[in-house]
């Protein structure tokens, strides 16, 4: 395989899974030419003139869809840990003596390890997505019989628009539908609330399968899914199991570290001028960003203003800054608990659901990242250059997936609450084990044991020098770190590459090399 060295210095290869790709060429830098992929072009004429796609079974549409040995296989996450319709996918394509498909998922969870059986006899080659848990596990051992692709949200679409991934088949999970393909998951014993996730799919596939377990009389509205673009509708019995769908337990961090970091987080955002009125941010449903969030919402509250648009990830916190008049627009790309599934029922203009498209994607006329002011993520790992990890840990094991991780990074003001340690191993390093995103683009790392601003913000520095934070240096912050639980080792990773982490804009950023065991 060769191998060269992209604008970060990593060595990757310039071929994947048997197809050319592209090094990262820095920040920017990679323009793309032609013009969109298309799928081939169908007439209304071919599908029934009474609205009814329905057929009697998933294995019959996939049959009809005409499934065979090597096609591209996608589905969406949004019944997460609860999804009880990709796995039967393989389970008819084993039946059927199917092989070497790949699996295009916009995310997996830990309810998807039933795929292994499937990668282990040959059915699924690999899998092109983000991979959690037991997954990722099996892909750093070494064990999946290609190269798996990680992407970002962002980074699916534009792989989808580009050509790069072509979707034979697309099965997607409706809470509700119709019998003409329109869905929706705002409604039914499986709700998860927006469908964004599935656009591209939808759109892009030459082949469209609508699964239901709550069919209703046509038109199901919102139309999230769009029936045009489907050719099958499936009914079930069940696509999800609720509890496991959405968490309806999701709730601020009791731990003291976590929320003293989420504390500095929001002092550090109000020394900077960063909450004001009719800002804009965006956070996740972790602990920690959950409790930034109250945080905001109180000095909001307090001051008598209100921040113009939030993009998520809704939950039940933000849902209630959108009820109290402490936030315009709740812009929902996923909805992460029940309340925020009621909300987006319920408050159909002020909490609508969005797809990649508007947010994320790099083929877009613009998206929405750009225009936030603060944008609050995680991270597995963080170095002394500001470049982050979120899809291995120190171990080397591929354990996460990229999300909108990447995506989001464009924002006016990218922040980082992280501990200074996990287990008794430092979060900040010499160097992360994989490179998710370039430290040009992360500003503020924030741990319990004080802030470190990237010295190219040499703005917010200037604005926050004064506020009484305990700010220091990222090598200060290794330091401490490594002071209390020494220097971390090294993983021990093999030559095999098992992974591979495309940018944004679909260039190679990096690889993950098989771990030793």
């Amino acid at each position: 395989m060769k191998m060269v060295k992209n604008a970060v210095g990593r060595m990757v290869p310039t071929e994947i899974n048997g197809e050319k790709v592209i090094p990262y060429k820095g920040i920017g830098k990679h323009r793309p030419e032609g013009r969109k992929y298309a799928p081939k072009i169908v007439t209304a004429a071919d599908y029934p003139p009474d609205g009814d796609k329905r057929v009697p079974s998933l294995k019959e549409a996939l049959v009809k869809a005409g499934l065979k040995d090597g096609m591209v296989i996608s589905t969406h996450h949004h019944l997460r840990d609860g999804d009880l319709v990709a796995n039967q996918i393989f389970d008819i394509a084993a039946e059927l003596g199917v092989k070497d498909l790949v699996w295009f998922p916009s995310a997996s969870f830990p309810c998807h390890k039933e795929v292994i059986k499937h990668l282990e006899s040959g059915v699924v080659h690999h899998i092109e997505g983000s991979m959690n848990g037991p997954l990722g596990r099996f892909t750093s051992e070494g064990k999946m019989k290609g190269t798996a692709v990680l992407r970002s949200h962002g980074g699916r679409y534009q792989a989808v628009q580009d050509g790069e991934v072509k979707i034979d088949i697309a099965v997607l999970a409706a809470p509700t539908a119709d019998a003409f393909g329109n869905g929706h998951g705002l409604e039914g014993p499986s709700a998860c609330g927006g469908l964004g996730y599935a656009l591209a799919d939808y759109q892009f596939a030459e082949k469209v399968i609508v699964v239901t377990d709550n069919l209703v009389p046509f038109p199901a509205i919102p139309m999230q899914i769009i029936g045009n673009y489907v050719d099958y509708v499936v009914e079930m019995d069940k696509i999800g199991i609720p509890e496991l769908i959405v968490s309806g337990t999701t709730q601020i961090t009791k731990s003291p570290d976590r929320l003293l970091i989420a504390e500095l987080t929001a002092r550090f955002c109000d020394a900077a001028g960063l909450v004001k009125d009719g800002f804009s941010f965006q956070m996740g449903a972790g602990g920690t960003s959950l409790s930034i969030g109250l945080f905001f919402h109180e000095m909001l509250k307090a001051r008598g203003i209100r921040a113009r648009f939030a993009v998520g990830g809704s939950t039940q916190y933000s849902t209630k800054m959108l009820e109290d008049g402490c936030l315009d627009y709740m812009l929902d790309a996923q909805t992460f608990d029940l309340e925020a599934v009621r909300s987006m029922r319920e408050n159909r203009t002020k909490h609508p659901d969005i797809s990649i498209f508007h947010c994320y994607d790099y083929h877009a006329k613009g998206n929405f990242t750009t225009m936030m002011d603060v944008m609050i993520l995680g991270g597995t790992e963080v170095d002394v250059n500001y470049n982050g990890n979120v899809v291995t840990h120190s171990d080397g094991y591929l354990l996460h997936g990229i999300g909108g991780w990447q995506n989001c990074l464009f924002a006016k003001c990218t922040i980082l609450p992280v501990p200074l340690f996990r287990n008794r191993i430092p979060i900040i390093v010499d160097e992360v084990t994989t490179l998710v995103g370039p430290g040009e683009l992360i500003d503020v790392i924030v741990t319990e044991r004080g802030i470190a601003i990237n010295p190219r913000r040499q703005d917010l520095i200037d604005k926050v020098k004064n506020a009484g934070l305990p700010l220091k240096t990222i090598q200060e912050l290794k330091e401490e770190a490594e002071r209390i639980c020494g220097k971390p080792q090294k993983p021990e990773l093999g030559d095999k590459i098992v992974a591979a982490i495309k940018w944004v804009d679909g260039t190679v950023l990096d690889v993950v090399r098989q771990v030793k065991t």
